[in-house]
């Protein structure tokens, strides 16, 4: 079987681990939004942006909750609807993160410039993992499997990349906001607390990716094709 008791088995500590680092999240971000901020997390992105020179990145507003991300390819911020117009240390913490991605584009920083060359590895990496294992298993083909375990490999490859980026950032934001006096030592705490429990869940994300990784070896590895 592709799924099994035995796969979950594998990875309940990385599916233990991110239900935690979610609760965090819901819990920090909820307390973080009652802490009151200078700027708006739109206004903090901006005056950041400025800071660096950055005249050529734009902020939007996107749909959704934690819908917050950097797009490298069009240059532009993205902020959810609470994020881009609160003026809470949650916010500006979650929004000098993403604007931290823009400051690492700006710079050359090896690491996302790593993780974006690997994206196509991220995106089509667990569909070809699927189909070619289960081609290989209709077909006994132990070579068709190990491709697909291959594939797979390269997600694992851009969630350990991944990992750096996101930290770096965090600490990028931390270190802005206290530095412009975006947020006093109370908002320094509950930015503190956002980005730690976010940073949480891709720690989750990429120990899932890993042991699942070592559970098919580890099913596969002693076979032979008939």
């Amino acid at each position: 079987m592709i799924f099994s008791l035995e796969y979950f088995l594998w990875i309940a500590p990385a599916m233990i681990l991110m239900l935690w680092a979610q609760f965090r999240i819901r819990s920090t971000y909820a307390q973080g939004m009652q802490v009151p901020a200078r700027l708006s997390g739109a206004a903090a992105a901006q005056h950041i942006l400025d800071a660096e020179g950055l005249n050529g990145v734009a902020i939007e507003i996107t749909q959704g909750h934690l819908s917050d991300h950097y797009d490298p390819r069009q240059k532009v911020l993205r902020l959810s609807p609470e994020v881009y117009h609160s003026r809470t240390a949650t916010a500006v913490g979650i929004a000098a993160h993403e604007a931290g991605h823009a400051l690492q584009d700006a710079h050359n920083y090896a690491p996302l410039v790593f993780r974006n060359a690997a994206v196509p590895a991220a995106q089509f990496g667990p569909t070809a993992f699927m189909i070619l294992l289960v081609l290989g298993m209709m077909f006994n083909s132990l070579g068709l499997i190990w491709m697909g375990i291959f594939a797979f490999g390269g997600v694992v490859l851009f969630q350990l990349v991944n990992l750096p980026v996101e930290f770096d950032a965090s600490r990028r934001a931390k270190r802005i906001l206290t530095d412009m006096g975006i947020v006093d030592a109370e908002g320094a705490g509950a930015v503190n607390g956002v980005l730690n429990a976010a940073a949480w869940t891709y720690v989750a994300g990429t120990l899932q990716a890993f042991l699942t990784l070592l559970y098919y070896i580890s099913h596969f590895g002693g076979r032979r094709s008939d």
